[in-house]
C-alpha cells in the first residue's frame, strides 16, 4: 500500500512539473506573439511572468526593453538592456540598443566604450557599425 501511495504521489508530482515547464514556455511564446501583434502592454505581462519562472532569460528582459524603448521610457529600458548584459555580456543587440541610448542621453564617453566592445563582439548587428559611428561623431566632446 505504501509502494502504491509513493508511486502515486511521484506520479503525481511529475505531471504538476512537466506541466508547469510548459505553461512556463507559453508564457515567452505568448509574449512574442502579442509583442509580433504589437499588443505591447499585454505582451508585457507574458514576458515579466517568464522572467518569474525563468529569470535568467535573456530574451524576455530584451523584449521588455523593447517595449520600454517603444513607450520611451529610457529608466525601464536601460534596466532592462542592463538585465541582458549581466546575463549575456556578448549580446551584440543589446550593446547596440545600450549604445544608442547612451548616444540619445549625451553619454559620450559610455557610449563609445560600448561602441568599442560593440565591435569586438558584433555577430548579427554588424552592419550597424557605420550608424553607431556616426552618431557617435556627431557628439563628440570638445576636448577630443
Amino acid at each position: 500500500m505504501k509502494n502504491i501511495l509513493l508511486t502515486s504521489i511521484i506520479i503525481i508530482s511529475l505531471f504538476f512539473n512537466i506541466n508547469s515547464f510548459a505553461s512556463q514556455k507559453d508564457f515567452f511564446d505568448e509574449g512574442i506573439k502579442l509583442y509580433n501583434n504589437k499588443n505591447f502592454k499585454e505582451s508585457k505581462i507574458y514576458f515579466e511572468k517568464d522572467i518569474v519562472f525563468n529569470p535568467k532569460n535573456e530574451k524576455s528582459y530584451l523584449y521588455l526593453a523593447k517595449i520600454h524603448n517603444k513607450q520611451d521610457n529610457d529608466d525601464e529600458y536601460e534596466i532592462n538592456l542592463n538585465n541582458v548584459l549581466l546575463l549575456n555580456p556578448t549580446n551584440d543587440e543589446a550593446i547596440y540598443m545600450l549604445t544608442l541610448l547612451k548616444i540619445k542621453q549625451y553619454d559620450y564617453d559610455q557610449a563609445k566604450e560600448l561602441n568599442e566592445q560593440f565591435v569586438l563582439i558584433c555577430d548579427s548587428f554588424c552592419s550597424k557599425k557605420n550608424e553607431i559611428k556616426e552618431k557617435l561623431e556627431k557628439i563628440i566632446p570638445e576636448n577630443e
